[in-house]
């Protein structure tokens, strides 16, 4: 199973939203440009929470959360930036408008994992896309992609986050890689990524190289690294490019074509491979790096949820549904299960 969003992707999608939103509520993005909590917090038919960070949980990019209702609720955690509050904002808006609308739900079934990732990456570029005009963009992104310098100009310019700058910047990367604000003690705040498994929010990589260098010195490196995914897991080689933003660290990472060098060949794919399984039970052929099952040494299906262990309990096929039941859902002599009979 595909495990990685193409920023392009994330782009469509975000186009569409941004569609959906002037359908409903015309010239609304100008004003979300000029305050987005603000603006948001006047429409009627959503409440909009601020709550402490501790409160947010990690399943966005962004400390933040949508909660579907109803009502519908987007949770923002407080926070010392006005232009992170809206920039998280805008990400929870954008999983409101995917949430409610079937015509952006028709993307997310062309995806393997059922478009988990490209929800959340398409609300990171929609709030991008509202927050960075396109002219202002190419004017500090140069056309063979951006570099780490730039990107901070690019912040410096545009009085948006640094999310947002970052979102925009992955936007612009020649090859698959990775975007990654870092705070000072090496936790990741955000990451974007384009064609790589994504990096997860508050995960520690101020000690793999490049970045470890970046730290001990003035904020400025460039070398080759490799990320950390879970479990101490690392990735593949990458070419990487860092600099200090305002008491952050911003990192630029690809596997080739890095902008910042006049020739880099493609790094050698030194990351883990996930391993092929065919499920036991649905026949679901899958790749997971998840943690494998103690007693079959396979890791559940994203299909049906099920390992290879057998059933404790032993299941018939009803002919009407055609889902396995146990025993006790089948009345003596029938073959049809008690929902079916």
């Amino acid at each position: 199973m595909v495990n990685y969003v193409l920023a392009a992707a994330a782009r469509t999608q975000a186009t569409a939203m941004l569609e959906e939103l002037d359908a409903h509520r015309p010239y609304a993005a100008q004003r979300l440009a000029q305050g987005a909590l603000a603006e948001m917090q006047t429409w009627p038919e959503l409440t909009v929470r601020r709550v402490a960070e501790s409160q947010t949980g990690a399943r966005c990019s962004v400390a933040g959360a949508y909660e579907p209702g109803p009502p519908p609720q987007i949770i923002v955690a407080d926070s010392a930036s006005h232009a992170r509050r809206d920039f998280t904002a805008l990400h929870e808006l954008g999983h409101h408008l995917q949430q409610n609308s079937f015509a952006l739900m028709e993307a997310f079934a062309r995806q393997p994992d059922g478009g988990v990732l490209l929800e959340d990456a398409a609300c990171d570029a929609f709030a991008a896309e509202i927050l960075l005009p396109a002219p202002l963009v190419e004017h500090h992104l140069a056309a063979g992609g951006p570099t780490a310098p730039a990107l901070v100009e690019l912040w410096r310019a545009s009085g948006a986050s640094r999310m947002a700058v970052c979102v925009r910047a992955v936007q612009h990367l020649p090859a698959p890689g990775h975007v990654l604000l870092l705070d000072a003690d090496g936790k990741v705040v955000f990451a974007a990524s384009h064609g790589l498994p994504p990096v997860r929010r508050g995960s520690f990589q101020g000690d793999i190289p490049t970045i470890a260098q970046a730290r001990a010195g003035q904020g400025r490196a460039q070398g080759r690294t490799q990320v950390r995914y879970r479990d101490g897991i690392l990735g593949r080689e990458l070419h990487a490019q860092t600099a200090p933003v305002d008491g952050y660290l911003v990192a630029i990472l690809v596997i080739d074509s890095a902008p910042w060098r006049a020739f880099t060949p493609p790094t050698k794919d030194t990351g883990p491979q996930a391993r092929e399984y065919i499920c036991e039970h649905c026949g679901e052929e899958y790749r997971s790096f998840e943690p494998a099952c103690s007693a079959c040494r396979v890791p559940h299906c994203p299909e049906c949820g099920r390992c290879a262990c057998p059933s404790r309990v032993t299941e018939r096929l009803c002919p009407g549904c055609f889902i396995r039941h146990p025993p006790a859902m089948f009345a003596d002599g029938s073959d049809r299960c008690l929902e079916c009979s």
